[in-house]
């Protein structure tokens, strides 16, 4: 009886384990915001969990939106963040292409937009 428990329990926790690591390590990248202009640490992520830091370096308050092109675009933003702060924003992403902008006043018609390409997991970056 002893055994076939200590067998339970082992083949539970393997089970756990197979399990953390099938679940990928989220993909992170900084988004640079100084007047009027959004870095990208990276030009493009896998596809999947996604972290997604916003850094003011300007002298400005700035926020930050992202949206897939094309069909069923979900906007996902970044509220406002205060000079010399940062925020971090925890999504899912698909692969396409996704533009990144700042909403707040004419800081996106003064340049504050980015273009981000999420790759199918496994693909490679070129």
């Amino acid at each position: 009886m002893r055994a076939a428990l200590a067998l339970v329990v082992a083949a539970a926790g393997f089970g756990a384990m197979a399990a953390s690591a099938a679940a990928p390590e989220p993909a992170r990248f900084q988004v640079s915001s100084t007047e009027f202009r959004l870095t990208l640490s990276r030009s493009s992520v896998p596809a999947g969990p996604v972290i997604v830091e916003l850094y003011n370096r300007g002298e400005d308050d700035h926020d930050l939106a992202l949206r897939r092109l094309g069909k069923g675009a979900v906007t996902r933003r970044i509220g406002i963040v205060h000079p010399g702060r940062a925020a971090d924003l925890e999504t899912q992403l698909s692969p396409g292409t996704f533009v990144l902008w700042c909403t707040l006043a004419d800081h996106r018609a003064r340049g504050m937009h980015a273009t981000l390409v999420v790759r199918a997991r496994g693909a490679k970056t070129r």
